[in-house]
């Protein structure tokens, strides 16, 4: 599998597929009622009430088609961590930066389920493309924003 595949886990998928069913059948009819009473209101050219319940409805189109064409492309993996020991999807994989002897953990996740800020990290980063598959006691050089650095890979654990 090359990186620039789409991977996300079975329980990404079921989120995005609840997602995706709750758009389509509680938001949709919500939006085309909003439409049809803005509608009732006369002059379309000058009625506010229709021009946003217009652009809500081209909103959610654009979110339903994004999530139906994520889960069209979307190679599709267990949520379970590879068990052969390897930094895979949903590990927590704890780091040591050599030059300053800083550790940080870091989980791995699909693309759609990454949040830097909460350390979930995706596969296709940067810092995830060089620590997937590696075990701990693996030594990497790791592209940050500041440069390079190494990362040592001290702990493995599976979610």
């Amino acid at each position: 599998m090359q990186y620039d595949d789409l991977i996300i886990t079975v329980s990404t998928r079921r989120q995005k597929e609840d997602e995706l069913d709750y758009l389509r059948t509680v938001k949709r009819p919500l939006v085309t009622e909003a439409i049809r009473i803005a509608r009732s209101y006369g002059d379309l050219s000058e009625n506010f009430e229709y021009q946003a319940a217009r652009q809500s409805q081209a909103i959610l189109n654009g979110q339903i088609a994004e999530i139906e064409a994520l889960l069209e492309r979307a190679t599709i993996v267990e949520d379970g961590a590879v068990a052969d020991g390897t930094v895979g999807l949903n590990c927590i994989v704890l780091v040591k930066d050599i030059e300053t002897d800083d550790e940080w953990e870091y989980t791995i996740v699909d693309a759609s389920s990454a949040d830097p800020i909460n350390d979930k990290i995706s596969y296709t980063s940067p810092v995830g493309r060089a620590l997937m598959h590696l075990r701990i006691g693996d030594v990497v050089d790791v592209a940050i924003p500041d440069g390079t650095t190494k990362y040592e890979i001290i702990d493995i654990r599976h979610e």
